[in-house]
């Protein structure tokens, strides 16, 4: 029997995770896993082909050999500040004579979605619908069935950057492998972290990277919001760099073994040594000075997030609290400094539910994004609306101000 075999590729960076499972019925098996160091990486984007292609190649080789089988198609997680998302309304009439809806309706509402201008330079990565309504009746999760002459949805539509698109696309390929669906970060990591009561209450999600924090919002089930940010794990490293005068890799050390993202959470304030450059000896430095030079920047990131949501209007929705996941929620005291900025409880995020196989070795925050990339494709496949969505690069021009001064007049009236 031919086995459903599914690959996923976190292109991170610091790391570049692959994961390839088996899915057996509706459970997953974990066949193989392999992490790699990236350099190829900066804040989300690619910067260096080859050495992605090198990081890819090692990181799925790691994970074939385990898994004792090679796959040619993955999934392959997307992040950077180029990743912007809108609201969008559309509607379809139903013309079949007893009135009743069937997913060939479904379909011309995705199709017309797809038709929407957007800049020359982005192409559309996600079309989720949020939530439909028949006949003006609003509130459906699924309205296949339903009998009505109008039948209309709220879509979240996820957009990207064309050339960041293509370069990963380059950097899979040189690998010797080819992508079969791109999937916004925050939202795989949500297939993988996430329970659906919060997810009907109202939840943040905040993934915190190497080089992005991501964010999702959702309420009653659907997803309402996405943001990427350009500041995350590695800023904070890079403060510990420069205030202590220290390389790299010495202040990573420190944050990870030591670093606390608020001085309330120090259980006790002890001494720690940090190794001097070229023939400098050690320096002893208290506890609270690394935290205090940690607290600032991760302080600064959730005001951020706090000030999004604000603007976005999704601060009063979000009742069942903050998730943290990725490499920088393992920074000791991250819940408790979630808490104090926004008010609310927060928890740390493991993938959830992984099956039998290597699940263990993934259940960890900073493999979040490589557990949901595993796990199924938002809304219709990625891969089919990049061959739909076409227009001229004249009429993008031409439509780009019509198109920012629509959408903000759409956001004004929410």
């Amino acid at each position: 029997m031919k086995k459903n075999v599914i690959a996923g590729l976190d292109l991170g960076t610091t790391k570049v995770c692959a994961v390839i499972a088996e899915q057996v019925d509706n459970n997953l098996n974990i066949l193989g896993f392999g992490v790699a160091p990236s350099e190829g990486l900066n804040r989300g984007l690619v910067a260096n082909i080859s050495k992605t292609a090198e990081a890819i190649t090692e990181a799925m080789h790691i994970a074939s050999n385990r898994a004792g089988l090679t796959v040619k198609e993955l999934n392959v997680g997307v992040a950077g500040e180029h990743i912007t998302s809108l609201r969008h309304r559309n509607y379809v009439t139903i013309n079949n004579p007893e009135r009743e809806i069937t997913e060939q309706d479904l379909d011309r509402l995705r199709a017309d979605v797809q038709t929407i201008r957007i800049p020359s330079d982005r192409q559309i990565l996600h079309i989720i619908p949020e939530e439909y309504s028949v006949d003006y009746q609003g509130g459906i999760d699924d309205p296949i069935g339903m009998c009505g002459s109008r039948l209309e949805a709220v879509n979240h539509v996820v957009l990207a950057s064309i050339p960041a698109i293509q370069n990963i696309k380059k950097s899979v390929e040189r690998a010797g492998f080819t992508v079969k669906d791109y999937v916004l970060q925050p939202i795989a990591s949500s297939f993988a972290v996430l329970d659906e009561n919060e997810k009907d209450l109202g939840v943040l999600l905040i993934d915190i990277g190497g080089g992005t924090t991501d964010i999702a919002v959702f309420h009653r089930k659907a997803i309402k919001h996405t943001k990427v940010i350009g500041v995350a794990g590695n800023q904070v490293t890079n403060d510990v760099r420069e205030t202590l005068g220290i390389v790299t890799a010495d202040a990573e050390k420190l944050k990870k073994e030591y670093g606390y993202a608020t001085e309330h959470a120090i259980i006790k304030d002890e001494d720690i040594f940090i190794k001097g450059v070229g023939g400098r000896g050690n320096v002893k430095i208290p506890l609270s000075l690394l935290t205090q030079i940690i607290s600032v920047r991760m302080k600064e990131l959730f005001a951020l997030i706090d000030n999004e949501l604000r603007q976005a209007g999704f601060k009063n929705k979000i009742k069942a609290g903050v998730v943290l996941t990725g490499g920088g929620s393992l920074l000791k005291g991250c819940t408790e400094l979630a808490e104090e900025v926004f008010g609310m409880p927060a928890r740390i995020g493991v993938p959830l539910d992984l099956g039998s196989g290597l699940s263990n070795e993934v259940e960890s925050p900073e493999f979040a994004t490589v557990a949901g990339l595993i796990r199924g494709i938002p809304g219709k496949s990625s891969s089919e609306q990049f061959t739909t969505v076409k227009a001229s690069g004249s009429e993008h021009k031409f439509n780009v101000s019509k198109l920012f001064k629509r959408l903000q007049e759409f956001f004004d009236k929410l």
